[in-house]
């Protein structure tokens, strides 16, 4: 306690000496992250939530302390201004892992947050392309140019493979085989990396690209997919690039995400199975499977219940 001896009548100043300064411990906790090998677009997510509470406090008048009532309470708000429940999620996910690190480094006592449910989700289904849909967005992308053959390249790869279109922008040129049609996809979510294989028409896609790449990138730039005026290519930049590939195919409501969504769709609906689907799109439990691919759960059983034949007695 310290007293404030000028006015001790009147004022009394309680500072709690226990409480940790979180704004100063974020670098200490993203060396410990990067130590531990976790992928800088994973550090600046879970960073990026951190820095969002720490915001809300100061813009609320709140003690920057990680409680459960101040982190229901930053929750809470995010959702009431719109967020939507997995960007809450995400970004609560980033604190309670700060808080974790806090824990075991001695800067708090206990884990405030134990026991704390993160906001429930809506279960949205996302309907996959067509294959109709598929034909008109590589159609978009015919050209010459590197752009039109980076584009088609990329749609071929990311609508047969289902890779993660991060996992597509952090391929180099050294992890692609076309004579055995496979690239590996050196790490992917959760740091697991994977070998995913690819057809002919893929690999010609990507073949084309190449030998036109060898003209534009400079000598020392590894990256596979790179831009036309600018060395590298970004996330946002291909999510931009293919929502303006699927205008001019007149595809309406497309987004990035709809590519994995399409691959394990067409991958089910050929008679994939489930196990082989995981493998080759990295995921780790059934239930990320399912997500993807609910839209098309009732179609494929229908056509299950047709090909069985069961009112046919």
């Amino acid at each position: 306690m310290v007293v404030d001896k000028h006015n001790a009548p009147c004022h009394t100043i309680v500072v709690n000496q226990s409480l940790p300064d979180l704004a100063t411990l974020v670098p200490s906790w993203q060396l410990s992250l990067r130590s531990e090998g976790k992928s800088p677009r994973t550090l600046a997510t879970y960073t990026a939530g951190v820095e969002q509470f720490l915001k809300w406090c100061e813009r609320t008048g709140t003690p920057p302390e990680v409680t459960k009532a101040n982190a229901q309470g930053w929750i809470a708000d995010l959702l009431d201004s719109g967020a939507k429940a997995t960007t809450a999620e995400t970004w609560l996910g980033g604190i309670r892992r700060f808080t974790v690190w806090m824990v075991d480094e001695g800067e708090l006592p206990n884990n405030p947050l134990l026991g704390m449910k993160p906001p429930k989700k809506e279960t949205k289904v996302i309907d996959a392309l067509s294959d109709d849909d598929i034909k008109l967005l590589i159609k978009a992308c015919q050209g010459k140019s590197l752009k039109d053959r980076r584009d088609e390249a990329i749609v071929r790869l990311l609508v047969e493979t289902g890779i993660r279109a991060n996992e597509a922008i952090d391929l180099r040129c050294d992890d692609v085989d076309l004579q055995q049609g496979s690239v590996t996809v050196r790490r992917g979510k959760g740091g697991k990396g994977r070998s995913v294989p690819f057809g002919p028409q893929t690999a010609t896609a990507l073949d084309r690209y190449m030998r036109l790449r060898l003209r534009h990138a400079a000598p020392d730039n590894a990256q596979l997919f790179i831009g036309g005026h600018i060395p590298t290519f970004s996330y946002w930049g291909l999510a931009r690039t293919l929502r303006l590939r699927a205008k001019d195919a007149g595809i309406e409501g497309f987004h990035l995400h709809k590519l994995r969504h399409t691959a394990a769709t067409r991958w089910l609906r050929a008679g994939g199975s489930e196990g082989g689907l995981m493998a080759v799109a990295g995921w780790s439990s059934r239930s990320m499977m399912d997500r993807y691919v609910a839209s098309s759960a009732s179609e494929r059983a229908a056509a299950e219940a047709r090909s069985l034949n069961l009112g046919d007695l």
